[in-house]
Protein backbone atom coordinates (compact mmCIF):
# COMPACT_ATOMS: atom_id res chain seq x y z
CA UNK A 1 0.00 0.00 0.00
CA UNK A 2 1.01 3.41 -1.27
CA UNK A 3 1.46 6.48 1.21
CA UNK A 4 -1.67 8.80 0.72
CA UNK A 5 -0.82 12.47 0.59
CA UNK A 6 -3.53 14.76 1.61
CA UNK A 7 -2.13 17.87 -0.86
CA UNK A 8 -1.33 17.86 -4.19
CA UNK A 9 2.45 18.41 -4.84
CA UNK A 10 2.31 22.21 -6.73
CA UNK A 11 3.49 22.49 -10.17
CA UNK A 12 6.51 24.49 -11.22
CA UNK A 13 5.85 27.65 -12.84
CA UNK A 14 7.36 29.01 -16.12
CA UNK A 15 10.64 30.60 -14.81
CA UNK A 16 11.12 27.08 -12.73
CA UNK A 17 10.75 24.77 -15.34
CA UNK A 18 13.05 27.01 -17.60
CA UNK A 19 15.68 27.34 -14.80
CA UNK A 20 15.79 23.77 -14.15
CA UNK A 21 16.36 22.90 -18.25
CA UNK A 22 19.32 25.15 -17.85
CA UNK A 23 20.83 23.75 -15.17
CA UNK A 24 20.27 20.37 -17.52
CA UNK A 25 22.45 22.20 -20.19
CA UNK A 26 24.65 24.00 -17.87
CA UNK A 27 25.95 20.49 -16.25
CA UNK A 28 27.09 19.80 -20.12
CA UNK A 29 30.68 20.93 -20.28
CA UNK A 30 30.26 21.63 -23.81
CA UNK A 31 28.10 24.30 -23.05
CA UNK A 32 30.63 26.39 -21.06
CA UNK A 33 32.44 27.62 -23.87
CA UNK A 34 28.95 28.66 -25.50
CA UNK A 35 28.07 30.53 -21.88
CA UNK A 36 31.27 32.58 -22.03
CA UNK A 37 31.27 33.76 -25.95
CA UNK A 38 27.82 34.88 -24.62
CA UNK A 39 28.74 36.55 -21.66
CA UNK A 40 31.28 38.44 -23.79
CA UNK A 41 29.12 39.26 -26.47
CA UNK A 42 26.43 40.82 -24.20
CA UNK A 43 29.76 42.95 -22.81
CA UNK A 44 30.26 43.87 -26.50
CA UNK A 45 26.70 44.84 -27.37
CA UNK A 46 26.59 47.22 -24.53
CA UNK A 47 29.89 49.13 -26.02
CA UNK A 48 28.40 49.22 -29.48
CA UNK A 49 24.98 50.26 -28.85
CA UNK A 50 27.20 53.22 -26.84
CA UNK A 51 29.39 54.25 -29.73
CA UNK A 52 26.25 54.10 -32.07
CA UNK A 53 24.49 56.75 -29.77
CA UNK A 54 27.76 58.83 -29.70
CA UNK A 55 28.85 58.77 -33.15
CA UNK A 56 24.96 58.98 -34.02
CA UNK A 57 25.76 56.80 -37.13
CA UNK A 58 22.85 54.55 -38.35
CA UNK A 59 25.61 51.88 -40.57
CA UNK A 60 27.26 51.33 -37.50
CA UNK A 61 23.91 50.29 -35.46
CA UNK A 62 22.94 48.03 -38.62
CA UNK A 63 25.78 46.37 -38.58
CA UNK A 64 25.42 46.13 -34.17
CA UNK A 65 22.41 43.70 -34.96
CA UNK A 66 24.51 41.59 -36.67
CA UNK A 67 26.52 41.40 -33.42
CA UNK A 68 22.91 40.64 -31.80
CA UNK A 69 21.97 38.04 -34.19
CA UNK A 70 24.90 36.67 -33.41
CA UNK A 71 23.59 36.21 -29.71
CA UNK A 72 20.30 34.47 -31.05
CA UNK A 73 23.17 32.05 -32.68
CA UNK A 74 24.32 30.88 -29.14
CA UNK A 75 21.07 30.57 -27.96
CA UNK A 76 19.98 28.25 -30.83
CA UNK A 77 23.31 26.25 -30.26
CA UNK A 78 22.59 25.69 -26.84
CA UNK A 79 18.93 24.61 -27.65
CA UNK A 80 20.71 22.07 -29.57
CA UNK A 81 22.52 21.06 -26.96
CA UNK A 82 19.55 20.73 -24.97
CA UNK A 83 17.47 18.47 -27.90
CA UNK A 84 20.26 15.88 -27.91
CA UNK A 85 20.20 15.55 -23.85
CA UNK A 86 16.45 14.98 -23.91
CA UNK A 87 14.43 12.16 -24.73
CA UNK A 88 10.97 11.57 -26.46
CA UNK A 89 8.46 11.79 -24.13
CA UNK A 90 4.67 11.38 -24.17
CA UNK A 91 3.48 14.72 -24.84
CA UNK A 92 6.87 14.81 -27.38
CA UNK A 93 6.53 11.27 -29.01
CA UNK A 94 9.01 12.67 -32.11
CA UNK A 95 11.56 13.86 -29.71
CA UNK A 96 12.36 17.79 -29.24
CA UNK A 97 14.13 18.01 -32.87
CA UNK A 98 11.40 21.12 -33.70
CA UNK A 99 12.43 23.00 -30.93
CA UNK A 100 16.36 23.90 -32.87
CA UNK A 101 14.22 24.27 -35.86
CA UNK A 102 11.92 26.91 -34.33
CA UNK A 103 14.63 28.70 -32.63
CA UNK A 104 16.79 29.17 -35.94
CA UNK A 105 13.36 30.36 -37.54
CA UNK A 106 12.87 32.98 -34.66
CA UNK A 107 16.23 33.61 -34.88
CA UNK A 108 15.97 35.06 -38.66
CA UNK A 109 12.71 36.72 -38.92
CA UNK A 110 14.33 38.52 -35.83
CA UNK A 111 17.16 39.89 -37.86
CA UNK A 112 14.91 40.31 -40.76
CA UNK A 113 12.86 42.89 -38.31
CA UNK A 114 15.86 44.55 -37.30
CA UNK A 115 16.66 45.33 -41.30
CA UNK A 116 13.18 46.54 -41.56
CA UNK A 117 13.32 48.89 -38.74
CA UNK A 118 17.01 50.41 -40.34
CA UNK A 119 15.40 50.77 -43.36
CA UNK A 120 12.29 52.80 -41.87
CA UNK A 121 15.26 55.24 -39.63
CA UNK A 122 17.43 55.43 -42.83
CA UNK A 123 14.62 56.89 -45.08
CA UNK A 124 13.50 59.49 -42.08
CA UNK A 125 17.23 60.02 -42.32
CA UNK A 126 17.38 61.04 -45.90
CA UNK A 127 14.90 64.01 -45.34
CA UNK A 128 17.09 65.33 -42.68
CA UNK A 129 20.74 64.19 -42.49
CA UNK A 130 22.23 64.44 -38.82
CA UNK A 131 25.90 64.88 -38.40
CA UNK A 132 28.23 61.94 -37.95
CA UNK A 133 30.86 61.56 -35.82
CA UNK A 134 33.69 59.60 -37.12
CA UNK A 135 35.53 59.27 -33.72
CA UNK A 136 34.82 56.13 -33.22
CA UNK A 137 33.17 54.97 -36.18
CA UNK A 138 36.23 52.91 -37.03
CA UNK A 139 37.19 51.23 -33.86
CA UNK A 140 33.49 50.04 -33.11
CA UNK A 141 33.65 48.45 -36.59
CA UNK A 142 36.76 46.58 -36.03
CA UNK A 143 35.61 45.34 -32.76
CA UNK A 144 32.61 44.11 -34.16
CA UNK A 145 33.85 42.75 -37.19
CA UNK A 146 36.42 40.65 -35.35
CA UNK A 147 34.21 39.55 -32.04
CA UNK A 148 31.54 38.10 -34.94
CA UNK A 149 34.39 35.83 -37.02
CA UNK A 150 35.75 34.74 -33.77
CA UNK A 151 31.75 33.51 -33.20
CA UNK A 152 31.42 32.51 -36.24
CA UNK A 153 34.66 30.59 -36.88
CA UNK A 154 34.80 29.01 -33.26
CA UNK A 155 31.23 27.91 -32.09
CA UNK A 156 30.37 25.24 -34.46
CA UNK A 157 26.57 26.02 -34.88
CA UNK A 158 24.91 22.63 -36.08
CA UNK A 159 21.83 24.32 -36.54
CA UNK A 160 22.95 27.39 -38.69
CA UNK A 161 25.34 25.58 -40.38
CA UNK A 162 23.32 23.16 -42.24
CA UNK A 163 20.30 25.52 -42.84
CA UNK A 164 23.31 27.33 -44.76
CA UNK A 165 23.87 24.78 -47.06
CA UNK A 166 20.42 23.63 -47.16
CA UNK A 167 18.76 27.06 -47.86
CA UNK A 168 18.92 27.97 -51.18
CA UNK A 169 21.41 30.77 -52.24
CA UNK A 170 21.25 34.40 -51.75
CA UNK A 171 21.21 37.08 -53.94
CA UNK A 172 24.41 38.55 -52.20
CA UNK A 173 26.16 34.68 -52.45
CA UNK A 174 25.30 35.08 -56.18
CA UNK A 175 27.21 37.95 -57.08
CA UNK A 176 30.24 37.03 -54.99
CA UNK A 177 30.18 33.29 -56.41
CA UNK A 178 30.66 35.01 -60.00
CA UNK A 179 33.22 36.94 -58.83
CA UNK A 180 34.61 34.22 -57.09
CA UNK A 181 34.87 32.03 -60.48
CA UNK A 182 37.34 34.67 -62.06
CA UNK A 183 39.16 35.23 -59.16
CA UNK A 184 39.75 31.51 -59.25
CA UNK A 185 40.31 31.59 -63.09
CA UNK A 186 43.33 33.96 -62.10
CA UNK A 187 44.63 32.13 -58.90
CA UNK A 188 43.22 28.60 -58.64
CA UNK A 189 44.81 27.96 -55.20
CA UNK A 190 41.62 30.14 -53.66
CA UNK A 191 38.88 27.93 -55.42
CA UNK A 192 38.92 25.65 -51.59
CA UNK A 193 38.11 28.95 -49.69
CA UNK A 194 35.68 30.61 -51.85
CA UNK A 195 34.02 27.75 -53.95
CA UNK A 196 31.39 26.28 -54.36
CA UNK A 197 29.92 29.31 -52.34
CA UNK A 198 31.02 31.11 -49.28
CA UNK A 199 29.75 30.93 -45.78
CA UNK A 200 26.85 33.33 -45.55
CA UNK A 201 27.41 34.97 -42.14
CA UNK A 202 30.97 35.53 -42.66
CA UNK A 203 30.02 37.10 -46.38
CA UNK A 204 28.03 39.65 -44.89
CA UNK A 205 30.38 40.16 -41.81
CA UNK A 206 33.03 41.50 -44.02
CA UNK A 207 30.17 42.84 -46.38
CA UNK A 208 29.38 45.01 -43.77
CA UNK A 209 32.75 46.13 -41.97
CA UNK A 210 33.96 47.09 -46.03
CA UNK A 211 30.92 49.27 -46.74
CA UNK A 212 31.43 51.22 -42.85
CA UNK A 213 35.32 51.43 -43.99
CA UNK A 214 33.90 53.08 -46.78
CA UNK A 215 31.56 55.58 -45.22
CA UNK A 216 35.20 56.29 -42.78
CA UNK A 217 36.83 57.55 -45.77
CA UNK A 218 34.37 59.51 -47.02
CA UNK A 219 32.96 61.10 -43.96
CA UNK A 220 36.74 62.34 -43.48
CA UNK A 221 37.59 63.55 -46.92
CA UNK A 222 34.29 65.44 -48.27
CA UNK A 223 31.88 65.49 -45.24
CA UNK A 224 29.59 63.52 -46.77
CA UNK A 225 27.15 62.19 -43.92
CA UNK A 226 24.43 60.92 -46.38
CA UNK A 227 26.58 58.06 -47.23
CA UNK A 228 26.27 56.72 -43.75
CA UNK A 229 22.59 56.64 -44.53
CA UNK A 230 23.27 54.49 -47.81
CA UNK A 231 25.27 52.02 -46.14
CA UNK A 232 22.84 51.48 -43.41
CA UNK A 233 20.59 50.79 -46.06
CA UNK A 234 23.33 48.26 -47.65
CA UNK A 235 23.93 46.52 -44.54
CA UNK A 236 19.72 46.14 -44.13
CA UNK A 237 19.33 44.65 -47.91
CA UNK A 238 22.19 42.36 -46.86
CA UNK A 239 20.72 41.31 -43.68
CA UNK A 240 17.28 40.66 -45.16
CA UNK A 241 18.55 39.32 -48.63
CA UNK A 242 20.91 36.15 -46.39
CA UNK A 243 18.25 35.87 -43.93
CA UNK A 244 14.98 35.51 -45.98
CA UNK A 245 16.46 31.96 -47.68
CA UNK A 246 16.81 30.43 -44.41
CA UNK A 247 13.41 31.65 -42.64
CA UNK A 248 12.04 30.06 -45.59
CA UNK A 249 13.66 26.56 -45.04
CA UNK A 250 13.29 26.22 -41.92
CA UNK A 251 9.64 27.61 -42.24
CA UNK A 252 8.78 24.74 -44.43
CA UNK A 253 10.34 22.69 -42.10
CA UNK A 254 7.68 23.70 -39.52
CA UNK A 255 4.72 23.28 -42.14
CA UNK A 256 5.87 19.50 -42.39
CA UNK A 257 6.51 19.89 -46.28
CA UNK A 258 8.37 16.97 -48.10
CA UNK A 259 11.69 18.46 -48.76
CA UNK A 260 12.03 18.78 -52.66
CA UNK A 261 15.30 17.26 -53.16
CA UNK A 262 14.30 13.62 -51.59
CA UNK A 263 10.76 13.46 -53.58
CA UNK A 264 12.65 11.63 -56.56
CA UNK A 265 14.21 9.26 -53.77
CA UNK A 266 10.63 8.67 -51.97
CA UNK A 267 8.62 7.88 -55.36
CA UNK A 268 11.75 5.50 -56.32
CA UNK A 269 11.53 3.75 -53.13
CA UNK A 270 7.86 3.22 -53.01
CA UNK A 271 7.69 1.60 -56.58
CA UNK A 272 10.11 -0.95 -55.04
CA UNK A 273 7.83 -1.49 -52.31
CA UNK A 274 5.15 -1.38 -54.37
CA UNK A 275 6.17 -4.87 -56.02
CA UNK A 276 7.23 -7.03 -53.25
CA UNK A 277 5.72 -10.45 -52.77
CA UNK A 278 2.39 -10.10 -51.05
CA UNK A 279 1.80 -6.35 -51.49
CA UNK A 280 -1.35 -5.65 -53.60
CA UNK A 281 -1.27 -1.50 -52.89
CA UNK A 282 0.67 1.56 -51.20
CA UNK A 283 -1.51 4.16 -50.27
CA UNK A 284 -1.86 7.20 -47.71
CA UNK A 285 1.53 8.29 -47.77
CA UNK A 286 3.13 10.68 -46.07
CA UNK A 287 6.36 12.19 -45.32
CA UNK A 288 7.56 14.80 -43.82
CA UNK A 289 10.87 16.54 -42.46
CA UNK A 290 11.01 16.53 -38.42
CA UNK A 291 14.33 18.24 -37.74
CA UNK A 292 17.58 19.65 -39.32
CA UNK A 293 18.27 16.00 -41.71
CA UNK A 294 15.72 14.24 -40.29
CA UNK A 295 13.09 12.53 -42.33
CA UNK A 296 9.85 11.33 -41.01
CA UNK A 297 6.58 9.31 -42.38
CA UNK A 298 4.09 7.21 -42.66
CA UNK A 299 2.66 4.50 -45.27
CA UNK A 300 -0.19 2.10 -45.28
CA UNK A 301 0.35 -1.05 -46.85
CA UNK A 302 -2.40 -3.38 -48.76
CA UNK A 303 -1.48 -7.42 -48.37
CA UNK A 304 -2.67 -10.53 -49.70
CA UNK A 305 -4.51 -12.38 -47.30
CA UNK A 306 -2.03 -15.26 -47.18
CA UNK A 307 1.00 -13.14 -47.04
CA UNK A 308 3.26 -12.94 -43.42
CA UNK A 309 2.46 -10.04 -42.49
CA UNK A 310 5.51 -9.61 -40.31
CA UNK A 311 7.60 -10.82 -43.76
CA UNK A 312 5.99 -7.85 -45.45
CA UNK A 313 6.87 -5.31 -42.44
CA UNK A 314 10.35 -5.93 -42.26
CA UNK A 315 10.94 -5.97 -45.98
CA UNK A 316 9.04 -2.52 -46.71
CA UNK A 317 10.95 -1.11 -42.98
CA UNK A 318 14.19 -2.51 -44.90
CA UNK A 319 13.84 -0.19 -47.81
CA UNK A 320 12.15 2.87 -46.52
CA UNK A 321 14.82 3.10 -43.54
CA UNK A 322 17.54 4.28 -45.63
CA UNK A 323 16.14 7.55 -46.50
CA UNK A 324 13.38 7.70 -43.98
CA UNK A 325 14.60 7.31 -40.23
CA UNK A 326 11.05 7.60 -38.15
CA UNK A 327 9.04 5.67 -39.99
CA UNK A 328 5.38 4.32 -39.29
CA UNK A 329 4.01 1.14 -41.08
CA UNK A 330 0.48 0.16 -40.86
CA UNK A 331 -0.40 -3.48 -42.31
CA UNK A 332 -3.59 -4.73 -43.53
CA UNK A 333 -4.58 -7.65 -44.96
CA UNK A 334 -6.95 -7.70 -48.73
CA UNK A 335 -10.30 -8.21 -47.09
CA UNK A 336 -13.94 -8.60 -49.15
CA UNK A 337 -17.19 -9.86 -48.81
CA UNK A 338 -18.92 -12.11 -51.41
CA UNK A 339 -22.18 -10.59 -52.46
CA UNK A 340 -25.61 -12.62 -50.56
CA UNK A 341 -28.81 -13.29 -51.80
CA UNK A 342 -31.18 -12.20 -48.77
CA UNK A 343 -35.43 -11.63 -49.67
CA UNK A 344 -36.46 -8.64 -48.16
CA UNK A 345 -40.49 -8.17 -47.39
CA UNK A 346 -41.88 -5.70 -49.83
CA UNK A 347 -44.32 -3.27 -47.80
CA UNK A 348 -47.83 -3.25 -48.94
CA UNK A 349 -48.09 0.22 -50.29
CA UNK A 350 -45.75 -1.18 -52.79
CA UNK A 351 -48.17 -3.30 -54.72
CA UNK A 352 -50.68 -0.23 -56.22
CA UNK A 353 -51.93 -1.30 -59.23
CA UNK A 354 -51.85 2.21 -60.03
CA UNK A 355 -48.69 2.22 -60.04
CA UNK A 356 -47.05 -0.88 -60.91
CA UNK A 357 -47.97 -3.88 -62.55
CA UNK A 358 -47.05 -7.43 -61.91
CA UNK A 359 -46.10 -9.92 -64.66
CA UNK A 360 -48.05 -12.98 -64.01
CA UNK A 361 -46.53 -16.34 -64.78
CA UNK A 362 -48.44 -18.83 -66.38
CA UNK A 363 -49.50 -21.92 -63.91
CA UNK A 364 -48.13 -25.05 -64.77
CA UNK A 365 -50.27 -27.71 -66.43
CA UNK A 366 -49.55 -31.12 -67.96
CA UNK A 367 -46.32 -32.13 -69.53
CA UNK A 368 -48.93 -32.61 -72.58
CA UNK A 369 -49.78 -28.91 -73.19
CA UNK A 370 -47.17 -27.01 -71.63
CA UNK A 371 -45.68 -24.32 -72.93
CA UNK A 372 -42.23 -24.26 -71.77
CA UNK A 373 -40.66 -20.54 -70.91
CA UNK A 374 -36.92 -21.66 -72.04
CA UNK A 375 -36.51 -23.09 -75.57
CA UNK A 376 -35.78 -26.57 -74.47
CA UNK A 377 -39.46 -28.77 -74.13
CA UNK A 378 -40.04 -30.63 -71.34
CA UNK A 379 -40.26 -33.71 -71.90
CA UNK A 380 -42.03 -36.42 -69.35
CA UNK A 381 -38.63 -38.11 -69.36
CA UNK A 382 -36.32 -36.55 -69.57
CA UNK A 383 -34.61 -34.20 -66.44
CA UNK A 384 -35.47 -30.49 -65.38
CA UNK A 385 -35.42 -28.09 -67.82
CA UNK A 386 -32.20 -25.44 -66.49
CA UNK A 387 -34.46 -22.83 -66.21
CA UNK A 388 -37.15 -24.39 -64.06
CA UNK A 389 -39.00 -22.19 -61.39
CA UNK A 390 -38.38 -24.92 -59.10
CA UNK A 391 -34.45 -24.20 -59.12
CA UNK A 392 -32.49 -22.67 -56.71
CA UNK A 393 -33.21 -19.21 -56.61
CA UNK A 394 -36.73 -19.61 -55.82
CA UNK A 395 -36.64 -17.25 -52.85
CA UNK A 396 -36.48 -14.21 -55.07
CA UNK A 397 -38.72 -11.65 -55.10
CA UNK A 398 -41.25 -11.31 -57.94
CA UNK A 399 -39.83 -8.56 -60.50
CA UNK A 400 -42.13 -5.59 -59.97
CA UNK A 401 -42.21 -2.78 -62.77
CA UNK A 402 -43.37 0.67 -63.26
CA UNK A 403 -46.12 1.57 -65.42
CA UNK A 404 -43.64 4.05 -67.71
CA UNK A 405 -42.36 0.72 -69.34
CA UNK A 406 -44.85 0.32 -72.24
CA UNK A 407 -43.81 -3.31 -73.29
CA UNK A 408 -42.31 -6.05 -70.83
CA UNK A 409 -40.22 -7.57 -73.48
CA UNK A 410 -40.96 -11.00 -71.60
CA UNK A 411 -41.51 -14.76 -73.50
CA UNK A 412 -44.69 -15.04 -74.48
CA UNK A 413 -46.22 -13.29 -71.49
CA UNK A 414 -49.35 -11.49 -71.32
CA UNK A 415 -48.58 -7.31 -71.23
CA UNK A 416 -50.40 -5.09 -69.19
CA UNK A 417 -51.76 -4.74 -66.13
CA UNK A 418 -53.38 -7.99 -64.28
CA UNK A 419 -56.39 -7.32 -62.45
CA UNK A 420 -55.74 -8.10 -58.63
CA UNK A 421 -57.98 -11.28 -58.09
CA UNK A 422 -56.38 -12.77 -61.08
CA UNK A 423 -53.63 -12.43 -59.55
CA UNK A 424 -54.45 -13.97 -56.14
CA UNK A 425 -56.20 -17.39 -58.29
CA UNK A 426 -52.65 -17.46 -59.47
CA UNK A 427 -51.41 -18.77 -56.11
CA UNK A 428 -49.03 -15.01 -55.89
CA UNK A 429 -49.01 -15.08 -52.06
CA UNK A 430 -48.59 -11.49 -50.44
CA UNK A 431 -46.08 -11.42 -47.63
CA UNK A 432 -47.89 -11.56 -44.07
CA UNK A 433 -51.48 -12.90 -45.89
CA UNK A 434 -50.46 -16.46 -45.36
CA UNK A 435 -51.63 -17.09 -48.95
CA UNK A 436 -47.96 -18.11 -49.82
CA UNK A 437 -44.82 -18.38 -47.63
CA UNK A 438 -41.85 -16.07 -48.36
CA UNK A 439 -41.55 -14.78 -52.43
CA UNK A 440 -41.49 -18.47 -53.69
CA UNK A 441 -42.94 -18.50 -57.62
CA UNK A 442 -46.90 -17.86 -57.45
CA UNK A 443 -48.14 -21.82 -59.02
CA UNK A 444 -50.27 -23.38 -56.51
CA UNK A 445 -50.58 -26.61 -58.30
CA UNK A 446 -46.48 -27.05 -58.77
CA UNK A 447 -45.69 -30.84 -58.28
CA UNK A 448 -42.95 -31.54 -55.27
CA UNK A 449 -41.01 -32.97 -57.87
CA UNK A 450 -39.53 -32.09 -60.82
CA UNK A 451 -41.27 -33.75 -63.74
CA UNK A 452 -44.92 -35.97 -63.57
CA UNK A 453 -45.14 -39.09 -66.20
CA UNK A 454 -48.03 -39.56 -68.42
CA UNK A 455 -50.53 -41.10 -65.39
CA UNK A 456 -49.87 -38.12 -63.07
CA UNK A 457 -47.76 -40.57 -60.79
CA UNK A 458 -44.30 -38.67 -59.13
CA UNK A 459 -41.34 -40.07 -60.75
CA UNK A 460 -39.31 -42.19 -58.76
Amino acid sequence: KGTIHLFRKSQRSLVGKLTHEFRLVAADRRSWKILLFGAINLICIGFLLMWCSSTNSIALTAYTYLTIFDLFSLVTCLISYWVMMKKPSPVYSFGFERFEVLAVFASTVLAQLGALFILKESAERFLEQPEIHTGRLLVGTFVALFFNLFTMLSIKNKPFAYVSEAASTSWLQEHVADLSRSICGIIPGLSSIFLPRMNPFVLIDIAGALALCITYMLIEINNYFAVDTASAIAIALMTFGTMYPMSVYSGKVLLQTTPPHVIGQLDKLLREVSTLDGVLEVRNEHFWTLGFGTLAGSVHVRIRRDANEQMVLAHVTNRLYTLVSTLTVQIFKDDWIRPTLSSVPIANNILNLSDHHIIPMPSLKAADNLNPVTSTPAKPSSPPPEFAFNTPGKNVSPVILLNTQTKPYGLGINHGSAPYSSVLNQGLGIPGMGAAQGFRTGFASVPSRYGTNTRGQPRP
